[in-house]
């Protein structure tokens, strides 16, 4: 255990799940039901029999009984991939805490969520590339695997989301649940973020990491302002103008991360840093449940 995974962290990371309302083809048994007819072990429901239906399930009590052909319908129980990408670039370790502390166990919990249904889960860390990854793990009992390797890693360079989005597109991965964790500043602007979750074939969920200051930055008078990533400065003299201007530019930052979240069917969580992160999960978790 660490400062960045406490004890009663982990403790409390067994009450949260993922319930899929389909899950692809092809992978081994967990804790979601396929909606398609199967040959799985759980009972749906009766149809007619039809010629070239599979006579192994038929149900020979109904035909006994009603002299008629009926097929058992079953829910396959397979398992829904999980696949963190994970904001490491160089501007997620600035500050105090920094706001990669807060994604890294957003990125536990819902590693920790799969792999407590017995889902299988990956982390993809990306910057100015996608990083080395923790390739796919399984089983309650890796869950220390993540925690080791979240707590190990480094800063990434020069903020692309879009170019890690990219790269993970072209991995050969079977379709599953792709969570990407950031706080979606990227100098790229919206049209790149929108180009990169377009390229991305799987189910998504976005959890923003954002602070106060982010909206509200209170500053007034002469600074000079430096890019965290770039070295560039910029010398600004800030009035309540220039922190109007501001205050609309970010609103339509938001607006539009929300409309490409909408566009790709994908939820969005806020998580603020400051607050504890367990409880702001609720609003994902209805009832202890996301469903997908």
């Amino acid at each position: 255990m660490s400062d960045l995974f406490p004890p009663d962290f982990v403790a409390a990371l067994t009450n949260l799940r993922i319930e899929a309302r389909q899950v692809p083809r092809g992978g081994r048994p967990a804790e979601h039901h396929a909606r398609q007819a199967g040959a799985g072990i759980e009972f749906r429901d009766y149809r007619p029999y039809s010629p070239g239906d599979d006579i192994r399930r038929v149900d020979w009590n109904l035909f006994r009984r009603f002299d008629r052909v009926f097929l058992r319908l079953l829910d396959e129980v397979r398992d829904l991939p999980l696949y963190c990408l994970l904001d490491l670039s160089d501007s997620m370790w600035m500050e105090d805490p920094p706001r990669v502390d807060a994604a890294r166990r957003a990125a536990a919990v819902m590693a920790a969520v799969s792999l407590n249904q017995l889902d299988s889960a990956a982390v993809f860390p990306f910057g100015a590339r996608l990083g080395a990854p923790l390739h796919t793990v399984q089983g309650k009992q890796s869950l220390h695997r993540v925690l080791a390797f979240l707590e190990a890693q480094k800063a990434l360079g020069e903020t692309d989301i879009c170019g890690g989005l990219n790269a993970f597109s072209r991995l050969p991965l079977r379709k599953g649940l792709v969570v990407v964790i950031s706080d979606f500043f990227d100098s790229h602007g919206l049209e790149a973020l929108k180009e990169g979750f377009m390229a991305v074939r799987h189910r998504l969920l976005l959890i923003r990491v954002v602070r106060k200051s982010d909206r509200e930055p209170g500053l007034q008078g002469e600074y000079r302002l430096a890019d965290c990533e770039t070295d560039l400065t910029l010398d600004v003299s800030i009035s309540e103008e220039v922190m109007a201007r501001y205050r609309k530019a970010f609103g339509q930052f938001e607006e539009g991360l929300r409309a490409i979240a909408a566009l790709n069917g994908a939820g969005l969580l806020e998580v603020d840093l400051e607050k504890e992160l367990l409880p702001q999960f609720g609003a994902l978790f209805t009832d202890g449940v996301y469903r997908t």
